[in-house]
């Protein structure tokens, strides 16, 4: 090969590695881990914080007394007679629980086509109510109204030629909330999605003198998968012909979320839920950002029992899981949360002197 200058002839010099540049200087005003960097700093800047005063806890009734009855699909979670269910509602007000949800339990005999045990005013739920009053005045009671735990057929409202029919049963749920609200509830909650019952039970409890009876709407209740425990818990799973898709919403729709609070409000409601929780936190946000009035959110039974059961299997921290759940409905907007974790989540906070460390 011919050397010129020193070069073989047809060498072509392969380019040397480009010199690494340097790191651009870190800019030192933008170190957000100095507000990560210890727990007291981490507390100092939580931009949503959990209380107690966040929480609803429902309880589970039966007919019976002494009586806790497991419910295997939600595990540490019992149908309470109702000298139990005081016991409960006195150990809420050591933990500073402000409010109970009561869900009964009917027997199967009691049940019919009508769902008229609804309206005796000493059925199960009644007697806790008054009971609960009696020991413990100042903690506040939530009741569902809804046919559901009642029916023959496990639906929310009258069913007739195979078809939910709405305005029949708007006025069997006034009669339900003038029952529950004259035994001493405090907030009458409807979760049955029928058309104008915001109105009417609103109605109804001003002419009956209940004017200070509030109203929790579930407002955005979706047909969801999630209720399977709940169903196990107040005996309505093997009750239930067909589904609830024509009274309860889409999973698929949002803007519709909106339009349905929307009208509860206007009827009279003074707070409204979005039912369930983890799935739809992106309604809770919209709903919260929209209208800037309480808003609350159910962590329904089988958001629980996903939590318990993984846990259980070791599959993750389950205290940890269980407080993070919860925080991030507060991240999302909500004002409270109705959870069946609440008496350990209250008991969490009291240890760690209301900090999540």
């Amino acid at each position: 090969m011919a050397i010129k200058y020193g070069r073989p002839i047809g060498f072509v010099p392969v380019e040397a590695e480009p010199a690494a540049s340097p790191a651009p200087p870190l800019d030192l005003c933008s170190r957000p881990r100095r507000n990560r960097r210890a727990e007291w700093a981490r507390r100092m800047v939580r931009e949503n914080v959990l209380a107690t005063d966040d929480l609803i806890w429902p309880l589970f009734l039966v007919d019976g007394h002494k009586a806790r009855m497991p419910i295997d699909s939600m595990p540490g979670v019992e149908r309470l007679s109702v000298d139990q269910a005081v016991r409960e509602a006195v150990r809420a007000r050591e933990l500073a629980i402000p409010c109970l949800a009561l869900f009964p339990y009917t027997d199967p005999r009691l049940r019919d086509q009508e769902g008229s045990e609804a309206l005796n005013s000493d059925n199960l739920v009644c007697r806790a109510i008054r009971a609960i009053k009696k020991e413990v005045p100042d903690l506040g009671i939530l009741c569902d109204v809804a046919l559901d735990p009642y029916t023959s057929h496990g639906h929310d409202g009258l069913l007739r030629d195979g078809e939910i029919v709405n305005d029949e049963t708007v006025a069997v749920l006034v009669r339900q909330a003038l029952v529950e609200a004259e035994a001493g509830c405090d907030i009458i909650a409807p979760s049955d999605m029928m058309d104008g019952r915001i109105g009417a039970i609103r109605k109804a409890l001003d002419a009956a003198g209940r004017t200070d009876v509030q109203i929790m709407a579930y407002a955005a209740k979706y047909a969801s998968a999630f209720y399977g425990p709940f169903r196990d818990a107040v005996g309505s799973t093997k009750t239930l012909t067909g589904d609830k898709r024509t009274y309860q919403m889409d999973p698929a729709n949002s803007d519709e979320a909106l339009r349905e609070v929307a009208l509860d409000l206007a009827e009279g409601a003074d707070m409204v839920m979005v039912k369930p929780g983890m799935p739809y936190l992106d309604i809770v946000r919209r709903v919260k950002d929209t209208f800037g009035r309480p808003t609350f959110a159910y962590q329904v039974s089988g958001e629980y029992a996903m939590i318990m059961a993984a846990a259980g299997h070791g599959w993750l921290d389950g205290e940890k899981a269980m407080m993070e759940s919860l925080v991030a409905f507060k991240r999302a907007g909500a004002d409270g949360v109705l959870s069946y974790f609440a008496p350990r989540v209250a008991e969490r906070l009291r240890q760690t002197g209301g900090h999540i460390s």
